[in-house]
């Protein structure tokens, strides 16, 4: 195993139930494979239009198999997800600017972590809202936030100043390559590899010199 340290940047939406996967397993594994998890809160809406793909939903075959696919995937990763009736990929951009106005304010560690998973639950575990100043109020007081940090974060959320950081994060990674969330930016050694989707842990493990063990890296195996 190599001693340098390396970094994952990883870029996600809310709206994206394979963004949470990707969340939820690089989180597991940061200090098993020593690394930096840095996360990048982006808008798949502008992504999707600026790398001319087209959303999954649109596709009525895609959409049936993702229904399936997602139902074997949260039980693999142990990830309570259920899809819920629509996905609209431009329900997201009042929640990834409130995420981006936590982050923006050096709330990059558990509280970003935590605000985002409570996004995630909202829209694909209670099927609840997440477009709605009162929706974003109830997430971010779930997530530990206090009743002034949250009016705080959603004032902020309106500037130009979150504004433009989200639609410059957004267009990092469409310049990077990026059609789709969740996408990857492996750094390791001077070099950088990107990566697409939650089925690639196994490769980008493989480019960083690490292992993967499966969705849970500290389950102790069987002796059986």
């Amino acid at each position: 195993m190599s001693s340098s340290r390396k970094t994952i940047e990883l870029f996600y939406d809310v709206i994206s139930p394979y963004s949470w996967l990707a969340f939820e397993v690089l989180c597991r594994y940061r200090n098993v494979w020593n690394i930096d998890l840095k996360f990048k809160p982006a808008y798949l809406s502008g992504i999707i239009y600026s790398s001319g793909n087209n959303p999954p939903g649109m596709n009525p075959s895609k959409l049936l198999y993702m229904v399936s696919e997602l139902t074997l995937l949260s039980q693999y990763f142990g990830v309570p997800m259920f899809r819920p009736s629509n996905i609209s990929v431009k329900d997201s951009l009042n929640a990834m600017r409130f995420v981006t106005a936590v982050a923006e304010r050096g709330r990059e560690g558990d509280t970003l972590e935590r605000l985002s998973v409570e996004l995630w639950k909202r829209k694909f575990h209670v099927h609840q809202d997440i477009t709605q100043p009162a929706s974003l109020t109830e997430a971010g007081l779930k997530a530990g936030l206090s009743a002034n940090q949250v009016d705080e974060f959603l004032t902020l959320s309106n500037s130009q100043l979150i504004k433009d950081k989200l639609k410059s994060v957004t267009q990092e990674a469409v310049e990077k390559k990026c059609f789709g969330l969740p996408f990857f930016v492996c750094h390791m050694n001077g070099k950088a590899e990107v990566f697409f989707g939650s089925d690639k842990f196994e490769l980008m493990a493989y480019f960083i010199g690490e292992k993967w063990m499966g969705p849970y890296p500290n389950k102790p195996t069987s002796t059986m």
